[in-house]
């Protein structure tokens, strides 16, 4: 939509007389903003029933990027499940320095991996990833994470410097299901790589003054719905496609984001009927493309060759996604049901 040249002329007379206000009493009511010290989740589910804060940590005011790990005692006698969870720096003055924080759990839990799946090859279970813009992670009804009596978060925060020095901590708060409530399925966070290699051996290079790609496949192990879809890249990040490659050799594009922003690591959690579900052996396919030019304006230098890593200079490219793994059984019946709407639907047509 282009303006018409008579709406051009009646706006520069506007500035050239001083842009004078118009009559007050047609203006928009004020935005009201969040308050700052609230759970996003709260409106929708009430305050969290536990909140576990990691250690503080004083950031200098010019500094190397840090990486603070300490562990913090979740404080449960008995088993548990949890139907959402929520990570946030503990001060406004916090989101200045914290570029992510990520909780892991610490407990003797033998199912809290699924063998041959990304989160065995990381060994240890996720229980929410945090970054810059994201909100909260909520677990679809009749599923969950399960928490242990003696069970720990094991914190990994990455702070990074911004001219003053800040003391701030993580915390994280939990919503739990009703005592002796217990889900049908288990959820795992796992995020699909876009970029070759496992852990310090990942590799994308990504020349100065360029657009450069990276693409992967992960195999599902299981039958799997995927609840939700949050990219994760850096400053260089410019797009990324999740498509998943059926056994039958069809393809579907799953989720699509193609102006990806560093600042709003947006978490699109799925509508229930929206979910996707697909079979055993279906390729999860994740592409991220980086624009290492002076056209994207977060490009803190395009002369510079960038690979990954960890620092918010380097880059990284996965697709952070909550999978609950079901029965092949559960799946044959969700797909039934899915066919037999996806008929209703054309014939209404």
């Amino acid at each position: 939509m282009s303006l018409s040249q008579a709406q051009i002329d009646t706006i520069v007379r506007w500035v050239d007389g001083g842009a004078p206000a118009g009559d007050l009493k047609d203006m928009p009511r004020p935005r009201k903003w969040p308050n700052a010290d609230e759970w996003k989740a709260t409106k929708e589910l009430g305050p969290p029933d536990l909140i576990v804060k990691s250690e503080t940590w004083t950031m200098p005011a010019h500094h190397q990027d840090v990486w603070w790990r300490p562990a913090t005692d979740i404080g449960l006698t008995e088993p548990r499940w949890v139907r959402a969870v929520e990570i946030r720096p503990g001060s406004v003055a916090g989101r200045k320095i914290t570029h992510h924080a990520v909780a892991y759990l610490a407990q003797e839990d033998p199912d809290s991996v699924v063998p041959g799946s990304t989160d065995d090859l990381r060994g240890r279970a996720l229980l929410m990833e945090w970054a810059i813009g994201k909100g909260y992670d909520l677990y679809r009804p009749d599923s969950g994470k399960l928490l242990l009596p003696g069970s720990k978060i094991s914190w990994d925060i990455h702070y990074h410097a911004v001219g003053e020095e800040i003391r701030d901590h993580v915390e994280i708060g939990i919503w739990l299901y009703p005592k002796g409530q217990e889900p049908r399925y288990r959820t795992y966070l796992t995020g699909f790589q876009a970029i070759q290699g496992e852990d310090r051996t990942r590799r994308v290079d990504i020349p100065p003054n360029s657009i450069t790609v990276s693409q992967r496949v992960t195999v599902l192990k299981k039958a799997a719905m995927l609840e939700n879809f949050q990219p994760h890249m850096h400053l260089r990040g410019k797009a990324m496609m999740v498509e998943a490659i059926l056994p039958d050799g069809s393809t579907e594009v799953v989720n699509y984001v193609g102006k990806f922003n560093f600042n709003w690591m947006t978490n699109y959690i799925y509508a229930d009927d929206a979910a996707p579900m697909f079979p055993k052996g279906t390729m999860i396919r994740v592409t991220a493309w980086y624009d290492n030019t002076r056209a994207n304006p977060n490009n803190p230098d395009p002369d510079q060759w960038v690979g990954f890593g960890d620092r918010t200079v380097d880059e990284m490219g996965h697709a952070w996604m909550n999978v609950t793994y079901v029965s092949d059984e559960d799946y044959n019946a969700w797909a039934a049901r899915h066919k037999k709407r996806a008929v209703s639907d054309t014939a209404s047509q």
